[in-house]
């Protein structure tokens, strides 16, 4: 009998590994439904969650989150991609030059923020900063993304989870007219919405 249960419990982490290369990234890129679409298709990437961080109010909801950011929640796995790719990425999706929102939204809560947990992601995102200074051939000084230590995140409310998947046409107008992707084009060019190498 003892020998049967070693044999299940063998079986199942088999084929339900503990995925020990998982790490967790929080970002801030205005809207959380285009963030989340925009992340979660890079290979590597085990999921992308929308919510709320950065702030101090407690149990945020989408009606009250003063504060805090719309943010995501990256889950990726670091043997297949790195976090230098995922940041690139992040860059590339939004307009770094814009610290009072993103494309039509705007205020705090829409402003652009790398959540970092420790020294290693703090350099990532410092090291982010320059190259898409130098990419787009700006003074440091006008990227006006934030580094800020990572506090709680708070999961958004269930209808803005996959929101891009769930309502595909009312996603693609919000899109479209809130100008998001024209302003991605005019700023990065052929590298908007790539993880190309930084052209610098």
């Amino acid at each position: 009998m003892k020998y049967l249960l070693s044999l299940i419990v063998a079986l199942s982490i088999f084929f339900n590994p503990i995925n020990t290369f998982a790490e967790e990234l929080i970002l801030a890129g205005g809207c959380f439904w285009c963030l989340e679409h925009d992340l979660e298709s890079l290979k590597g990437i085990n999921f992308v969650k929308s919510g709320y961080s950065g702030g101090d109010l407690q149990n945020p909801t989408y009606e009250n989150h003063e504060g805090h950011q719309e943010v995501v929640v990256v889950d990726y796995d670091s043997k297949l991609v790195t976090l230098p790719e995922i940041l690139r990425l992040y860059f590339r999706n939004i307009d770094p030059l814009d610290g009072k929102g993103q494309f039509c939204d705007r205020g705090d809560s829409y402003r652009p923020v790398i959540f970092f947990k420790d020294a290693t992601e703090e350099s990532d995102g410092k090291n982010a900063i320059v190259s898409a200074s130098n990419e787009l051939n700006v003074p440091l000084e006008k990227i006006s993304v934030e580094l800020k230590s990572k506090g709680q995140f708070w999961l958004a409310e269930e209808y803005h989870q996959d929101f891009a998947e769930r309502n595909e046409l009312k996603y693609k107008f919000y899109r479209f007219s809130c100008g998001r992707d024209q302003r991605l084009d005019k700023l990065w060019g052929d590298n908007a919405r790539s993880t190309n190498l930084w052209n610098e």
